[in-house]
């Protein structure tokens, strides 16, 4: 059993830089003055975290365990009735969301990776909260097709102001090529009702040979999602091959492009696209190059770091930092590093805690909870 501590770290004045990036003329912004504290190590390749409404959080570790993790950083026993995964590679327990009635019915959803005959694939399970675990947990989404594989799996879950659930899928990197044909789920962004049924109003309900699900397409591998606080609309990041990581506005019906387009390369150095754009494709909002290997997106809606109020932050797995993005509307006018240099781990997943504060989850054997508070 893995052990957990807590652990305060010194004073961190994290300076700003900026980075390669679609905003070629960014210029570095003010530094800012944080304090980073570890809340808990010792968690087994963390993915998500969903805050309960008394201030505890769960957290989802890749393996297949679903744990409850105190105000004081005390973690439980691995919860019951998690549904069996195909922890292998990028696979396992993924994403979490409470349901937006979780105070009444307190539903949980997961999605994971998902043993099945032929291969695995991309599923949502929910599931009632109680002292020991989940109970009624029933399959609401399944991505189709099973393909046999280890990557790309997604998969975020962001509930709407409707209170509909966007699933952020990936391509499974085999199936490329899918992510723009409308008979199949593979690189694209779902849209159901808490049940896993269809809304009437999805864009593609009604088109012969469209999976009525499909919210949007061409995506690769969606690491992040958020709703913008001020629209409602949905944003998603998605891992770019050498290059070419996307923030993206993930809007009914749009077309983003992969892989017919790309600002980035294939990992052999080949070109992908003479162009990284096209006509009828969405372009990025921002995009990355080199590759950070995005992670979580959050919106920073919280009084405790007033500077950063509608900012968005985005986590790296491979740069082990994190990306801070000024908004004038929907487009990036600045970026400030933060963490590079500082945390030595990969980070996983990047949310708003109802302190107000912001915390990490990191990507390892040895992963941990981390916090991110003003220095006063």
């Amino acid at each position: 059993m893995p052990r957990f501590a807590l652990r305060l770290a010194p004073l961190l004045i994290v300076a700003a830089s900026s980075i390669a990036c679609a905003a070629e003329d960014a210029t570095p912004v003010e530094q800012a003055r944080v304090r980073l504290v570890t809340i808990v190590e010792g968690l087994e390749h963390p993915w998500g975290i969903a805050f309960l409404p008394d201030g505890r959080a769960l957290v989802t570790e890749r393996p297949g365990r679903l744990r409850v993790v105190a105000k004081d950083g005390t973690v439980g026993p691995a919860l019951d009735g998690v549904p069996a995964v195909d922890a292998t590679g990028q696979g396992g327990l993924l994403g979490i969301a409470l349901d937006p009635d979780f105070a009444s019915n307190r539903l949980v959803y997961l999605s994971y990776a998902e043993p099945r005959e032929g291969g695995n694939g991309t599923s949502v399970a929910r599931g009632q909260l109680g002292e020991r675990g989940l109970s009624d947990v029933e399959v609401i989404f399944r991505q189709q097709p099973t393909v046999p594989g280890r990557h790309h799996f997604g998969s975020r879950l962001v509930f709407a102001r409707d209170g509909r659930l966007f699933v952020a899928l990936g391509e499974r990197n085999s199936e490329r090529a899918r992510a723009q044909t409308l008979d199949s789920h593979i690189g694209k962004v779902v849209r159901i009702e808490p049940d896993g049924s269809v809304p009437a109003d999805n864009p593609f309900v009604g088109r012969a040979g469209a999976l009525p699900e499909i919210w949007s397409y061409g995506h690769r591998n969606i690491q992040g999602a958020a709703l913008h606080p001020g629209t409602g609309e949905l944003w998603t990041n998605e891992h770019g091959p050498k290059g070419g990581d996307e923030l993206n506005r993930t809007l009914a019906g749009l077309n983003y492009g992969w892989p017919k387009v790309s600002y980035g390369v294939e990992y052999s150095g080949a070109t992908i696209s003479e162009s990284p754009t096209a006509p009828g494709i969405e372009p990025p909002v921002h995009y990355w190059v080199p590759s950070i290997a995005t992670s979580g997106l959050l919106f920073y809606t919280g009084d405790r770091f007033p500077d950063w109020r509608g900012n968005a932050f985005v986590g790296g797995l491979k740069s082990k930092q994190l990306s801070r993005l000024e908004l004038d509307g929907d487009k990036v006018v600045r970026e400030e590093v933060l963490l590079r240099g500082v945390i030595d781990q990969r980070i996983r997943d990047v949310v708003q805690g109802p302190d107000g504060l912001i915390y990490l989850l990191t990507d390892e054997d040895n992963g941990r909870l981390l916090r991110i508070e003003p220095a006063d």
